[in-house]
């Protein structure tokens, strides 16, 4: 999961509506009149500006750092705000006419479009602040600036102590704005947030220990330091004594229903497919994975169990086979470091491979997963933004500390040698960590900074099933340049877990499934381990709609590589596929698709 490290309202954009419908689609994008064109980008840099000027924390995550001294306060003339700024900038691109831009700059009409319906809908609609006070954690964005490389740290604090200004009443607009909070993110917040006073007492003062100013200005930021960190710590006081007046039988519940979830779907993942279809094809395609495990079952089931005598094969002797595989695993306390160990290997495959084009001079740094970012995925990748493309790469690896010894074993199981070796395709390399190298070499600054979720994440997917294709996870034992059966089961696995995703998500917020039978659903059918289990009910209760990103992405990837073999027959490359791909930007996949297989003029 790549974690989104600004306001919480921006996590609905990214959307899809009133564009042209699919039979108009060919004549549009075949259409151009490049003189629109020079008026449209100017359009763009205008708008990127207004709306930096609106969502300043934003613009920091994303490496721009002219507003790093300004905290907008949350509060309801904020969201009336937006509004207006949305409305205002869908009667502006109205003007344009869409059949005359070019293919490239009707992806971003349609992304630009997207947002403003998103914003919106999330105002008037989805309302997530009102009962998700983890929403209200300003940390993240301080840690960003505190990364600029291109600030002296004398400039950062400067910055840094103006934006500290209305941290109070920041928190103070919160209260009033936080109405039935779910328990969930209720909790989420007390950790989080608490959490986040670490940037302030931490990096903030360590960082004030090391500048050349005055005594008297270091003195005084000092102080604006530590009343930051009072002002945190009364909101996570305040939070604590409304966690205890929610009760389960009468707090609203996490969950947020067919209308909001398919609406929710529909502006988040822009596919070609509705949230109902997508679960469909995630139980066929679960249906057929489990298949090819019981094959592969069949194939080394006895080089695990030699004495046990078998009058057929199921899921059951899959999970049987994966449990005894999964016992192979690193130590607690050697998990980063086999993972750091991991990069360099998999980047020489992928150069071997000749996969994809992997630029040695951007800097991916492995590290322990900072505790304002803690409690929602064991594992993500966070990278500069288009702004900061010379900045470092970050593959946050979740902690084991809190964890019991039997839940450690657990999580080590599940995370064995196979899948960790997965884990860390799917977040660095060619996962995350490639993809949005390339997203942020993108002409176009709309498609690098407002990428689409499940294109990130449906290519992350994608390249775990490009990896072992090519033949990563082979050993003595395998056919030279094949991956061991082991491999390809504990892909399977993983992969199983993307499709299963969806369908977890579906049942929880739609359906209304119960945390027992999702816990038996993600052991029994998805061969999980328990903690792993309990840890993605967690995420479901905290998160809507972002669990179908993975399967919805992968699928419509690798769809359309099917379609470009088809045609293009003997003359399709995989390099050139992977990297024609990628240089759209973190766009829908749904656009990437016209663009790929537009007819050339």
């Amino acid at each position: 999961m790549k974690p989104i490290l600004f306001f919480a309202i921006i996590s609905v954009f990214l959307f899809s509506c009133g564009s042209p419908n699919a039979s108009d689609k060919t004549a549009v994008l075949s259409s151009a009149d490049s003189s629109l064109d020079k008026p449209f980008h100017e359009f763009s840099e205008t708008f990127i500006d207004d709306l930096w000027k609106l969502y300043p924390g934003w613009a920091s995550s994303q490496g721009y750092h002219k507003y790093d001294s300004i905290l907008v306060v949350p509060d309801e003339a904020f969201h009336q705000k937006e509004i207006a700024f949305a409305d205002k900038k869908l009667e502006a691109l109205k003007k344009f006419d869409l059949w005359k831009l070019s293919s490239s700059n009707k992806t971003d009409y349609y992304i630009l479009e997207n947002m403003l319906n998103g914003i919106i809908f999330n105002v008037n609609e989805f309302r997530d602040y009102e009962w998700n006070p983890a929403t209200y954690n300003v940390s993240g964005a301080f840690a960003d600036i505190l990364q600029n490389k291109n600030a002296t740290n004398e400039e950062k604090m400067h910055a840094l102590y103006l934006r500290m200004e209305n941290i109070h009443s920041y928190y103070a607009t919160a209260r009033t704005m936080i109405k039935n909070p779910t328990i969930e993110h209720t909790d989420l917040a007390i950790g989080q947030i608490k959490g986040g006073e670490e940037v302030f007492s931490g990096m903030l003062m360590d960082s004030l220990k090391r500048s050349t100013m005055e005594a008297k200005e270091k003195k005084n930021i000092e102080a604006r330091i530590n009343e930051s960190v009072k002002g945190i710590d009364a909101f996570v006081g305040w939070l604590k004594e409304l966690r205890k007046t929610l009760k389960p039988e009468t707090a609203r519940s996490f969950r947020i229903g067919k209308d909001l979830y398919e609406k929710k779907f529909q502006y988040d993942i822009v596919s070609r497919y509705t949230a109902e279809e997508i679960y469909k094809k995630a139980l066929q395609r679960k249906n057929e994975i489990q298949a090819e495990m019981i094959e592969i079952t069949k194939k080394i089931f006895h080089k695990y169990f030699p004495n046990v005598r078998l009058s057929g094969y199921s899921n059951y002797q899959v999970k049987m086979l994966i449990d005894e595989i999964s016992k192979k695993h690193v130590k607690a306390e050697d998990f980063q470091t086999e993972i750091e160990k991991q990069i360099p290997v998999l980047t020489k495959f992928v150069s071997d491979k000749n996969l994809l084009y992997m630029d040695p001079a951007k800097p991916l740094v492995v590290r322990k997963e900072p505790a304002y970012m803690a409690g929602v995925a064991g594992a993500s990748m966070s990278s500069p933004g288009p702004y900061d493309k010379e900045g470092n790469s970050y593959y946050n690896v979740g902690s084991l500390a809190g964890y019991s010894p039997a839940e450690a074993e657990s999580y080590l199981r599940e995370y064995n040698y196979y899948i960790l070796q997965i884990l860390s395709i799917h977040e660095a390399i060619p996962g995350h960590y490639a993809q949005l190298i390339y997203s942020n070499q993108s002409p176009s600054m709309v498609k690098s900074l407002f990428g689409n979720g499940a294109m990130v994440e449906g290519w992350a997917v994608y390249s775990e099933r490009l990896m072992l294709e090519a033949g990563f996870g082979n050993d003595s034992t395998a056919s030279a340049g094949e991956a061991t059966p082991e491999m390809w089961l504990m892909y399977y696995k993983w992969h199983l877990r993307s499709v299963c995703n969806t369908i977890l998500d579906y049942s929880v917020h739609v359906l209304g499934m119960k945390k027992e039978d999702a816990i038996k659903f993600l052991v029994d059918d998805a061969f999980q381990q328990q903690q792993e289990a309990e840890n993605k009910w967690k995420r479901v209760s905290l998160t809507q709609v972002q669990l179908d990103s993975y399967f919805t992405g992968y699928t419509e990837i690798f769809e359309l590589r099917e379609e470009m073999k088809k045609k293009l027959g003997d003359k399709f490359n995989l390099k050139d596929f992977n990297e024609k791909f990628l240089s759209y930007g973190s766009s829908p996949v749904k656009y990437i698709h016209e663009l790929m297989l537009e007819p050339k003029q």
